[in-house]
């Protein structure tokens, strides 16, 4: 493959090779230390120069007079507008080079922040718990540098460059290395739909990595026409699953990417460069349920109808998002565990068509989930579903997720019941700070209880320290907690008897509503065997039974009656059936 246009790669002759996409650019000089050299133009809008730099050398770029750093810094000297680094990306030593990852049906996953955890070293240090409580693979939110010392990571500008604040690129390998050690998977998020508002300098010298023709929530799309801006996010992926060692990778919000052929050569080239038998899975959010890229090039989606559906049904919310979900949400349920998507082609409640017919995909094309950080942070007040419902509905609905044979999802501390918020957090400074905390105040306007301008001022600033602080998981080590942990455990050990070993080419047989609020799903496992759930989240008890030889599965701490045909309120039941 020709060498990237992008960044500092150390050569084997012993020199680093500078390359700078900078279309726009008269002149473009390295920088490091007191030494200043000139880059020359090779082509396509390409500047490069080779110097005796080693790993660990710091560096900018200056372009046209402005110093600037390296878009693809690997690494970088304090925030990001402070110097590059140089990293040698075969300097960190693998204690676990036979590792080739999980098949992933037996992906059962934790979404979790590294920073609200402490960084690379403490989110590490979780791992042994994680592993215990049945979980196969951790899910890193966002790692890639950006401004300040606290963010969600969805307003990265330096993807390249692990965020500095949780610690070393050989501390990211690490955390990777040793999650290995444990039979644990680590996916990442990656954000190529936009960059952050602060920090970004590339519209100063490479205005075509972006096309004002093309709006996104985020401003200008990024131009996925242009070759060498393909390039930039091929290779960081590349580099994360390559380099890093990532077991896969999820694509935020990729409906925001134009055009949509990007998608198909990134997993093309992926697959063409990752490693015969290697597990890696690409993951991707996609509001435009295209069931054309499951389960190949793509693994699987995030099944935001399913959580939607699920939400409003246990809480009656009906804003937002949600209000595409609040007419009919046990149909659209139904439809998403006998179907996939609840959205094939159906229209909203503004007459807009969304989705494509997935009946016919396996249910592990879809990661389920009751709440992730979107829809726990995107909330005014940033409260987890433990503390919307009560709790019984809340361990039926959990129990639901873990059970069900798509692959499920929970976000840091579900497993022992936290009730910790998650709220909403950045660290801007001056005029963006307003902006950011007026404008998601102002977000709130149109919902019901936040019509007074007094109301939304009671809602964290998402700049004030104490609003990032307040987000850490706490209460893991109380009574409650730890009982709720050995319940957990236990659904995950139902799923790893009953489920796992029979996933693969496994299909769903459909759904039925059985009451107001109940439903119960069918779905014929690999080895020929029924799986079926009953979910009850109403106020009343309710008969059902598969038929056939199906034997009731044990749920510990469920609220059960001596009757095994009965489905008492708030109540998830599982019967698996041999096959013939």
């Amino acid at each position: 493959m020709a060498r990237a246009c992008w960044g500092a790669a150390p050569l084997s002759d012993g020199h680093v090779e500078f390359r700078l996409w900078a279309p726009a650019a008269g002149e473009v000089m390295l920088v490091t230390g007191n030494d200043v050299g000139s880059m020359r133009a090779i082509g396509h809008g390409v500047h490069a120069c080779r110097t005796d730099a080693r790993a660990g050398t710091a560096y900018r770029f200056r372009v046209d007079g402005v110093e600037v750093p390296d878009p693809a810094s690997r690494a970088q000297q304090g925030d990001v507008d402070g110097p590059s680094v140089v990293v040698d990306p075969q300097g960190y030593r693998w204690q676990h080079d036979d590792w080739q990852g999980r098949p992933w049906h037996e992906a059962v996953i934790c979404e979790v922040h590294v920073g609200a955890l402490g960084g690379f070293d403490a989110v590490r240090q979780r791992l042994p718990e994680w592993r215990d409580a049945g979980y196969t693979a951790i899910e890193l939110m966002p790692v890639g540098e950006f401004p300040g010392q606290r963010n969600w990571g969805y307003d990265g500008v330096l993807p390249y460059a692990p965020e500095a604040s949780y610690g070393t690129p050989e501390q990211l390998k690490a955390l990777v290395d040793a999650a290995h050690a444990l039979g644990l998977m680590v996916l990442l998020d990656v954000v190529y739909n936009h960059l952050g508002p602060s920090g970004n300098a590339l519209p100063r010298y490479a205005p075509r990595f972006f096309r004002s023709d093309l709006r996104t929530p985020w401003g200008d799309a990024i131009d996925f026409r242009q070759a060498s801006v393909r390039r930039f996010y091929i290779d960081n992926a590349l580099m994360w699953l390559l380099e890093y060692r990532m077991d896969g990778l999820r694509l935020d919000a990729v409906h925001a990417i134009r055009p949509a052929s990007f998608l198909l050569q990134l997993a093309d080239e992926i697959r063409c460069r990752v490693p015969s038998g290697r597990h890696v899975h690409l993951v991707l959010e996609n509001e435009n349920n295209d069931a054309r890229l499951l389960p190949a090039p793509y693994t699987a989606q995030w099944n935001d109808d399913g959580h939607n559906a699920l939400h409003v049904l246990l809480t009656g919310e009906h804003e937002g998002y949600y209000a595409h979900f609040a007419r009919r949400p046990l149909t659209q349920l139904v439809r998403v565990l006998g179907e996939g998507f609840a959205f094939q082609g159906q229209r909203d409640r503004h007459g807009r068509r969304r989705g494509q017919p997935s009946g016919g995909l396996p249910p592990t094309a879809f990661v389920l989930f009751l709440q992730n950080h979107d829809q726990i942070g995107n909330r005014p007040f940033g409260e987890r579903l433990i503390a919307l419902i009560d709790r019984d509905r809340w361990r039926a609905a959990m129990a639901l997720v873990a059970l069900c044979p798509m692959v499920p999802l929970f976000f840091m501390g579900d497993e022992w019941g936290c009730a910790t918020p998650f709220y909403y957090f950045t660290d801007y400074h001056d005029e963006l700070a307003a902006m950011v905390r007026d404008g998601r105040r102002n977000e709130f306007a149109a919902f019901s209880g936040f019509a007074d301008p007094e109301r939304r001022a009671a809602i964290p600033d998402p700049n004030a320290l104490s609003t990032f602080e307040a987000s850490r998981p706490a209460d893991a080590h109380t009574v409650d907690a730890q009982a709720t942990r050995r319940w957990f455990r236990h659904l995950m050990e139902l799923r790893m008897q009953h489920l796992v070993p029979a996933l693969a080419d496994s299909r769903a047989l459909g759904a039925d509503i059985l009451g107001a609020r109940a439903l119960a799903a069918r779905w014929r496992l690999g080895d020929g065997s029924v799986w079926t759930l009953a979910f009850n989240a109403g106020e009343q008890a309710l008969r059902f039974h598969p038929g056939g030889s199906a034997t009731r599965v044990h749920l510990e701490a469920a609220r059960v009656s001596e009757d095994t045909e009965t489905l008492p309120p708030a109540s998830l039941a599982a019967w698996h059936e041999p096959s013939p």
